[in-house]
C-alpha cells in the first residue's frame, strides 16, 4: 500500500528538480530519507540530479544506495551505467548494464549502451553479439524516434562492416581448399558459411496448397537433375522468333497475370492487379493443352513436348510466355506446392533484370534455363527500359520418385471424385 506521506515528499521533490531548484528539491529529500532511508526512488533523484550538475562520482553514489534498496528494477542499473560511462568508468558500467540484463533480457537500452561501450572499448565479438541483440530489440519500436534511428543506422553499419571483415577471413582460410572443387561441390558449404557471417539467411517452404514433407528445400535445383535441359535450350531462337511475332501484334495476345475476383482486400498483389505490366500468354494451364495457342507456337508447342511435365488433369504443367514492362517489380512471394518444380528459359533480358530465390539473386541470361523452388520466397526486378521475357513450365520436383507421382495423382483423383477438391492454382 501506498504511503501518501512518501508520495506527497517524492511530489514536492520532483517538482523542484523539474523546475531546476535542486536545494529545494535535496532539502525536502534528505527530510524524507531521514524517516525513510531505504527509499529507492528518493536515492535514485538525488542521482539525476548530480548527474544533470556533472558530479559523475556523486550521481554513482546515489544510484547504489538505490539498487540497494530495490535489486529488481533494471532502469536503476541503466542510471549507474550512465554515471559510470560519466566518470570514464568502463568496469563499473558494464557491470551495471549487464545487471540490468540479467534482470531484464530484452533491456532494449541496456543492450544498446552494452553495444556502444563494446565498440569503444574495440572488443569487436562482444560488441557484434550486442548490436545484433539492439537491432533485434528495434524491430519491435514503433515509431522509432528519429535520433534513435540515426543511432541504429550507424550501429547497421558498423555491423555490416565486421561482417565482411570475418567474411574475408573465413574466405581466405578456406581459399585452397576450396580452389578443388566445383560451383556445386560448394554450393551448400558456401550458403552454410554466409549464414555463418551473416550474409545471407536461410529460407524455408512456404506452400499454399500441397506441401510434401521431407523433400530438400533447395532455391534454385542443379542442372544435373534435368538431363533434358539442353535440348529446350537448343530451341530458344525459334521460341524467341514466335514470341516477337506475338508480340508484334502489341499486348493483344496478353492477359494479365495477376487476376484477382471483385472485392479482394488490398494486397502485395494489387499494384498488378488486372495489369498488363505483368502480361502472360498461357500454352499450357492447370493441366489443359491451349491448342489455338500451340497453334500459333508450334516450335515452342514442340519445344514443351521434350520436357516431362508434371501430369495431374486439371492442375498441372503449365507454360507460358512471362512478361514483365520495364521498370517493374514483381513483389516477393511462394508459390502453392513444393511436389513441383519451376522452370525458366530466359528469351528478352536486357541489362537491369534479376530475379531472387531466397538467399540468392541472379541476372537472367538469355538461352540458359534454370530451375527453382517456387515455394521458397521469391520475387522479380526489370530495372531496364525494355521489356523481359521468359518462358515459364513446370515439372516434377526432382526428389520426388516415380511412385510417390503416382500416389499423388491417385490421391488428388479421389479428392476430385469425393467432392472436396483441393485446387492448386499454378503460382507464376
Amino acid at each position: 500500500m501506498t504511503n501518501p506521506v512518501i508520495e506527497a515528499a517524492l511530489a514536492r521533490a520532483a517538482q523542484a528538480q523539474q523546475q531546476q531548484q535542486f536545494d529545494v528539491a535535496r532539502k525536502e529529500l534528505a527530510t524524507l530519507l531521514a524517516s525513510e532511508p531505504c527509499e529507492p526512488r528518493a536515492h535514485n533523484m538525488l542521482g539525476m540530479m548530480a548527474l544533470a550538475e556533472d558530479k559523475a562520482a556523486e550521481a554513482r553514489a546515489a544510484f547504489e544506495r538505490a539498487i540497494a534498496s530495490d535489486p529488481k528494477e533494471p532502469a536503476l542499473r541503466l542510471n549507474l551505467a550512465t554515471a559510470a560511462r560519466r566518470a570514464s568508468d568502463d568496469v563499473r558500467e558494464l557491470a551495471a548494464l549487464k545487471g540490468a540484463i540479467e534482470l531484464d533480457q530484452r533491456h532494449f537500452m541496456a543492450w544498446l549502451r552494452k553495444a556502444e561501450l563494446h565498440q569503444r572499448r574495440a572488443e569487436t565479438g562482444e560488441a557484434v553479439q550486442a548490436w545484433n541483440a539492439t537491432l533485434a530489440l528495434s524491430r519491435g519500436i514503433d515509431p522509432l524516434p528519429s535520433a534513435l534511428a540515426e543511432v541504429l543506422a550507424r550501429g547497421g553499419a558498423w555491423l555490416a562492416e565486421q561482417n565482411d571483415r570475418f567474411g574475408r577471413v573465413i574466405d581466405d582460410a578456406l581459399a585452397e581448399r576450396r580452389k578443388g572443387l566445383s560451383a556445386a561441390e560448394r554450393r551448400r558449404f558456401d550458403a552454410c558459411a554466409d549464414v555463418l557471417i551473416g550474409r545471407r539467411r536461410i529460407y524455408t517452404n512456404q506452400c499454399e496448397g500441397i506441401h510434401y514433407p521431407f523433400l530438400p528445400a533447395d532455391e534454385y535445383f542443379d542442372r544435373s537433375h534435368f538431363p533434358w535441359m539442353e535440348a529446350l535450350e537448343s530451341r530458344t531462337d525459334a521460341i524467341r522468333a514466335e514470341l516477337l511475332a506475338l508480340l508484334a501484334d502489341g499486348n493483344s495476345a496478353l492477359e494479365p497475370y495477376v487476376q484477382q475476383p471483385p472485392g479482394t482486400p488490398v494486397n502485395l498483389w494489387s499494384e498488378l492487379d488486372q495489369s498488363l505490366d505483368w502480361g502472360v500468354f498461357f500454352l499450357w494451364n492447370y493441366g489443359k493443352r491451349i491448342d489455338e495457342a500451340c497453334a500459333r507456337c508450334p516450335e515452342t508447342a514442340a519445344a514443351l513436348d521434350l520436357v516431362p511435365r508434371v501430369e495431374l488433369p486439371g492442375r498441372a504443367p503449365t507454360a507460358f510466355f512471362s512478361i514483365l514492362q520495364p521498370r517493374k517489380h514483381i513483389p516477393p512471394h511462394t508459390g502453392v506446392t513444393n511436389t513441383r518444380t519451376i522452370v525458366h528459359l530466359p528469351l528478352i533480358v536486357p541489362d537491369g533484370c534479376r530475379f531472387r530465390v531466397g538467399g540468392e539473386t541472379r541476372p537472367w541470361v538469355e538461352g540458359r534455363a534454370f530451375a527453382f523452388d517456387d515455394t521458397i520466397e521469391h520475387e522479380a526486378w526489370n530495372d531496364s527500359d525494355d521489356l523481359r521475357a521468359v518462358l515459364i513450365l513446370d515439372v516434377w520436383n526432382p526428389y520426388l520418385e516415380p511412385h510417390e507421382r503416382e500416389l499423388l495423382g491417385l490421391a488428388l483423383d479421389a479428392a476430385d471424385a469425393s467432392g472436396f477438391v483441393p485446387r492448386i492454382s499454378d503460382a507464376r
